[in-house]
């Protein structure tokens, strides 16, 4: 009797072994399927590698056409400029003083005066 107990523990505790590592398994699998729908680590990388890259060149077409943009009065100054880190204060840069709704910005060393009402340009200063 002792030997039939020793054998169905032997083989419950294999049956139960083998259980626990095919749900391990089973469980990666679903959380890489979860994760890439089957693409490994170094695929899903090398994805948002390329999209990283794409938005970097991106930006940079962007900036290189912003720095060929030529001002000309009477023209309406590009949203993307109308932020205060390119506003400038008229006395530290020796500018005569804007006229009321009017404003000051230094954009690729050259100093533009912008209607703040219209956004129309009024006058251009360069450097």
């Amino acid at each position: 009797m002792k030997n039939i107990l020793t054998i169905l523990a032997i083989f419950f505790s294999a049956l139960l072994t083998s259980h626990v590592a095919n749900a391990g398994s089973h469980f990666d699998n679903e959380r890489n399927n979860d994760r890439g729908h089957g693409q490994n680590f170094s695929d899903l990388q090398q994805d948002e590698d390329n999209i990283h890259e794409q938005r970097r060149e991106r930006e940079e077409r962007g900036v290189r056409r912003l720095q060929q943009h030529k001002w000309q009065t009477g023209y309406v100054m590009p949203q993307h400029y109308r932020g205060n880190s390119y506003k400038t204060d008229y006395k530290n840069n020796n500018l005569p003083k804007p006229s009321r709704n009017q404003q000051w910005y230094k954009i690729n060393n050259d100093y533009i005066l912008v209607d703040s009402d219209s956004n129309n340009i009024v006058g251009i200063r360069g450097m």
